[in-house]
C-alpha cells in the first residue's frame, strides 16, 4: 500500500489516458488484479457492488489483496474464507442490522489471519478524497473524541485558524477501482442513476479502474445526458458489459436485492468458514461464470426483482 503521496502522485500522473475502446470480458478485466493490490469497490453495502468483477477476481484465487471501501457487505466474507484478503479497510461490515454482524470477519480478526482497519463513513470519503486531490491528508472533526483515532494511522492538530483540534486522515490510494455503473460508452464515460457514494473518488485515487455496467451505449446517448456522466472515460482502463453485474445486491431503478438470497447466505455463514464455503462451492464454483450464476438464480427471481425496482422508481 502506498503511504508516501509524493510516489502517489507520480505514479498517477504517469497513468495512459485514453478515450479509446476499453471494451473486454470479465476474465480480461480481473486479470488487471495483481496479488498484494489495495481494491477500492465501489457501491455501498448491498448497492451497486460490482459483484461480477469481485467474483471472477475470486475465481484467480489472488492472495494478500486489501479490500477497501466504504460500508463493506458479506462479498469481503467470501474472500476472506478463499484466502483472498489480508486486510479489510472500511467503517462497517456486515449485510444489515437484521442479519447482525459479520461473525466470519470476527473469527478471521480474532484468529490473526486478518486485519481489519475500523475508519468512521466520512473517514474513508475524505481518504479516498485526498487521494484523489493528490494530498496526502485532508482534515475532519470525524472521530474526534474516539478509539478510532487511538487506533489508526490518523494525527490530532491544532486548526491554526480556530485553535479547535482536527483529525487529520491520510490519503488512500488504490492500486484498482471495481465500479458498477448503470451505463458506460466504451471509452469508458460512466454515468450513474441514484446516489453516486463515493464511487467518483475511489475512481480518481486509483492506479487501474475497472468499470462494469448494465449496458454499453454510445459516445453519443452518454453526451445527450453528459450531466450524469460520474466517471470521465480517461480515468477508466477497462469496461465490460455485465448485465445484473450487482446481483444479488441492488442496482437502483434496475433491479432490488435478492432478500431471500441474503438470508440463505446467512445461514450458511452461521455455520462458520465451512458454510461460506460451501455456498461458494454451490454459488461460484459450480455455475463457473457470472452467467452462470445469473442462470442458477432463475429468470423469474431476475424478472421479480426488476419489477420491484420499476415500481420503487414509479416506472
Amino acid at each position: 500500500m502506498i503511504t508516501d503521496f509524493r510516489e502517489a502522485r507520480a505514479r498517477l500522473a504517469g497513468k495512459r489516458r485514453s478515450s479509446a475502446d476499453k471494451l473486454v470480458g470479465l476474465p480480461e478485466a480481473a486479470a488487471l488484479v495483481h496479488d498484494g493490490d489495495v481494491i477500492g469497490v465501489g457501491g455501498c453495502l448491498y448497492s451497486r457492488t460490482p459483484m461480477a468483477a469481485l467474483f471472477e477476481i475470486l475465481r484467480g484465487s489472488p492472495r494478500d489483496l486489501t479490500l477497501a471501501r466504504s460500508l463493506t457487505c458479506y462479498e469481503a466474507e467470501l474472500f476472506l474464507v478463499r484466502g483472498a484478503v489480508s486486510t479489510i479497510v472500511t467503517s462497517w461490515m456486515g449485510i444489515g442490522i437484521p442479519w447482525g454482524i459479520s461473525k466470519i470477519l470476527r473469527h478471521y480478526v480474532e484468529g490473526g489471519s486478518a486485519a481489519y482497519q475500523e475508519w468512521s463513513h466520512l473517514g474513508m470519503g475524505l481518504r479516498f478524497q485526498a487521494a484523489a486531490m493528490g494530498l496526502p491528508y485532508l482534515p475532519t472533526t470525524s472521530m474526534l473524541g474516539s478509539d478510532l483515532v487511538r487506533v489508526n494511522d490518523v494525527r490530532v492538530a491544532d486548526d491554526p485558524f480556530t485553535g479547535q483540534p482536527l483529525c487529520l486522515v491520510p490519503a488512500l490510494y488504490p492500486d484498482v477501482a471495481l465500479i458498477h455503473v448503470h451505463r458506460a460508452d466504451p471509452g469508458g464515460d460512466s454515468q450513474i442513476s441514484g446516489y453516486p457514494f463515493m464511487d467518483r473518488e475511489i475512481a480518481a485515487a486509483a492506479q487501474t479502474v475497472i468499470v462494469t455496467a448494465e449496458e454499453i451505449v454510445s459516445p453519443d446517448e452518454i453526451a445527450r445526458t453528459a450531466d450524469a456522466t460520474v466517471i470521465p472515460g480517461f480515468l477508466v482502463d477497462a469496461v465490460v458489459q455485465v448485465p445484473f453485474g450487482a446481483f444479488p445486491h441492488e442496482c437502483y431503478g434496475r433491479y432490488e436485492a435478492d432478500f431471500a438470497h441474503f438470508d440463505t447466505y446467512v445461514q450458511a455463514a452461521e455455520q462458520g468458514p465451512e458454510g461460506v464455503e460451501r455456498y461458494l462451492a454451490e454459488h461460484l464454483d459450480a455455475p463457473g461464470t457470472f452467467a452462470g450464476f445469473l442462470e442458477q438464480m432463475g429468470q423469474d427471481v431476475l424478472r421479480a426483482q426488476t419489477e420491484k425496482a420499476a415500481r420503487l422508481v414509479g416506472g
